[in-house]
């Protein structure tokens, strides 16, 4: 939420930045390490996830220069989670948010966007991340809605 107060693409952000998302990584870590994850825990972490999007978002949506084609594919990569949460919800009473391989890479990918933005552009860096982030968004759907259990640490479509 500090990343708010700051100016997007400056010094303090990406201080803040770089420390939000060495923590994220490091108490997932931890957790497991320590054999202290919980469902809680992990649910906790998604919802955190979300809201760091949601704030990069806020910051980045009036700095860049957005066609609307990437504009609407943001749009439909958000709602692929929007019924991926209400299928998971429906059919698991709770908040189906999965670790599998992909929602990481795509996860990565978010993490490295303004490094990337600034090497590649905007057009370039945003076709890899929408791109991983549909393929993700897809395949968690595809999981909630065929699995029999809620296991949020599934890898994959293709593993039981």
């Amino acid at each position: 939420m500090c990343l708010l107060l700051t100016e997007p693409l400056s010094f303090w952000f990406y201080a803040l930045f770089l420390l939000g998302g060495v923590s994220d990584i490091l108490d997932g870590y931890i957790a497991r390490k320590t054999k202290s994850s919980s469902p809680f825990g992990a649910a906790f972490d998604s919802v955190a996830d979300v809201v760091f999007i949601g704030v990069l978002l806020i910051l980045f949506i009036p700095v860049f220069p957005w066609p609307f084609w990437l504009l609407c594919w943001i749009g439909i990569i958000t709602v692929l989670r929007l019924l991926s949460l209400a299928a998971g919800f429906v059919k698991y009473r709770a908040l189906a948010f999965l670790h599998t391989r992909l929602n990481k890479l795509t996860g990565l990918l978010l993490f490295v966007f303004p490094f990337l933005h600034s090497l590649w552009g905007l057009n370039i860096t945003a076709l890899v991340l929408c791109t991983a982030a549909t393929v993700s968004a897809l395949e968690e759907l595809a999981i909630n809605i065929t699995s029999e259990e809620l296991r949020r640490d599934r890898k994959s479509i293709f593993q039981k």
